[in-house]
């Protein structure tokens, strides 16, 4: 097999190139979910990107397994120059297939380190929680056929990131029911679906406590304090054909905007 210098390079060479991945050969793709996040890893070196800005997990819903092909989460970093705030323009076609997720996300207010025997709780977790907010995940289908690519190759590319999008920080956190959170997609003025806090593993702070015992977060040396956490879409991915105004907005949460032209 390739090392992980080699994968990422392949990934990265690829990506600036405009090529999907779905045209790489067998022996250029990691074969394992642990080769994947050692690619990842080092796709990350190779950006700039250490420490990261935080982490994107997808596939957090049944609905996005089930359109993935996945049986389960899986996780990907965030490199801190692609996070932005509401408003922010950026251009379709620096894309092959850009599309937008409707979020809720978390910013840690401490360390979770690699947990080691003992995983973590969903109440140690929320403890090391320091604000939440709304975002929108930008994503991109650099692969075409996903079941042909494999999810080891999704995992080592970043699993479809490309960039987030954060709201303002929530006012009454800890303390919010963010399992109750409902929110909606709006593209150029037209309702695109909504969901809700509890569509993701049953609760948001699943997902983080997810990432938080996952080799994804083990490979980057756990979660650091003011990382941003994408804790999955409540409405499928709405993939974009031209130049859109994407908004979403979360009860108590509030709204976040983006424009891709």
């Amino acid at each position: 097999m390739p090392s992980p210098d080699a994968i990422a390079t392949t990934l990265l060479e690829a990506r600036r190139a405009g090529r999907s991945l779905g045209m790489l050969p067998a022996e250029a793709k990691p074969a394992s979910e642990a080769e994947a996040y050692a690619a990842q890893l080092a796709l990350a070196r190779q950006l700039g990107a250490l420490p990261p800005g935080g982490f994107k997990i997808g596939a957090t819903a049944a609905k996005m397994q089930e359109i993935l092909g996945v049986s389960g989460p899986a996780a990907g970093f965030m490199p801190a120059g692609g996070i932005e705030r509401s408003g922010v323009r950026l251009r379709h076609a620096d894309m092959q297939r850009p599309g937008v997720e409707c979020e809720i996300a978390v910013r840690m207010g401490r360390d979770l380190p690699p947990p080691g025997a003992t995983p973590y709780t969903r109440e140690q977790v929320a403890g090391a929680v320091g604000s939440v907010f709304a975002a929108i995940e930008v994503v991109d289908n650099r692969y075409g056929d996903l079941k042909a690519v494999g999810t080891p190759t999704l995992i080592a590319d970043q699993f479809f990131h490309v960039g987030a999008v954060l709201g303002a920080d929530a006012p009454g956190w800890p303390g919010l029911d963010l399992g109750a959170l409902k929110g909606e997609i709006t593209i150029n003025g037209k309702s695109h679906g909504g969901g809700k806090g509890s569509d993701l593993m049953g609760h948001p702070l699943e997902c983080v406590r997810w990432l938080a015992n996952s080799p994804a977060a083990a490979a980057f040396g756990g979660l650091k304090i003011g990382q941003v956490v994408l804790c999955g879409s409540v409405v499928p991915p709405q993939w974009l054909e031209g130049p859109s105004e994407v908004a979403i907005v979360f009860d108590i949460l509030g709204e976040v905007k983006v424009s891709i032209a």
